[in-house]
């Protein structure tokens, strides 16, 4: 199968330019990075795609088999990689996507420039054993996959503009919630569980690559401490913390987010 049917690639942007590769976190696909991609496209090559499962990917590309870990995800980014041949590329991760990168770029690291984890979350599960704070506890995310399981629609419904934050602009919430309802349910039990349940800390460790850890001043899914600890354990990285509030920057404060890309990876800041 054409990987870039597969994924729905689109690239564009300055020809010649530095790589930029934009991925979507759960529940969304390449649209949520839109407001951003202009601003991008003065001095980047950007490469935007669709995680197979999500928006125009190819459907029938997915299994369970494949996809119900992030290694499934990580193998197709690193075929992007390769395929689209455009030399080593800053790979942009948005939330659960910044774990792909993480392994990813441990796995290949001469296919990337740098990394930049947007709102990102190695484990979402609060550890008392270490001391470390994901934001949930065990017995909530089990809550949380059991609504998601029971009633997806209405769970996308009350979930996405708790994600996005921002409750001053409810459209940004709605547009969440309608990004879920496009997905296929069994596909985001799937996701879900990937996102939620997977635990990412000790491959922190072994980024070799340039990397930015961009947080959000306020996010209920991944709060201020997750990024300080993401940028601690990777060794070298940067730590900024955006003005912008919610889970979903690129949407809520795409000007700001777009700037931060641009100046890590070499652009006009």
């Amino acid at each position: 199968m054409d990987v870039r049917s597969r994924n729905h690639v689109t690239v564009s942007g300055r020809p010649g330019g530095p790589v930029v590769m934009l991925a979507h976190g759960f529940g969304c696909d390449q649209n949520m990075w839109r407001l951003i991609v202009p601003a991008l496209e003065r001095d980047f090559t950007v490469v935007l795609f669709d995680h197979v499962g999500a928006g125009n990917s190819d459907l029938s590309a997915w299994s369970r088999e494949r996809y119900s870990t992030l290694h499934g995800y990580v193998d197709d980014l690193l075929e992007l990689c390769r395929e689209l041949a455009l030399g080593p590329v800053t790979f942009v991760g948005h939330s659960v996507s910044a774990m792909m990168g993480v392994l990813a770029a441990a796995k290949e690291p001469g296919a990337f420039t740098g990394l930049v984890l947007l709102a990102p979350s190695p484990c979402f599960i609060d550890d008392p054993d270490t001391g470390y704070r994901g934001g949930f506890s065990a017995e909530d995310i089990d809550e949380l996959l059991e609504s998601l399981d029971a009633n997806y629609l209405g769970w996308s419904g009350a979930m996405a503009p708790v994600i996005m934050g921002n409750p001053e602009r409810p459209e940004l919430g709605e547009e969440l919630t309608s990004s879920f309802c496009r997905t296929d349910p069994e596909i985001a039990r799937v996701f879900a569980r990937v996102t939620f349940l997977s635990d990412n800390r000790a491959d922190l460790a072994g980024v070799t690559v340039p990397t930015l850890v961009a947080q959000c001043s306020r996010d209920a899914i991944a709060p201020p401490e997750v990024g300080a600890f993401v940028h601690a354990r990777i060794p070298g990285s940067q730590l900024v913390t955006l003005n912008a509030t919610g889970h979903c920057p690129q949407l809520a404060a795409p000007d700001e987010t777009a700037a931060a890309i641009a100046a890590f990876a070499g652009g006009t800041p």
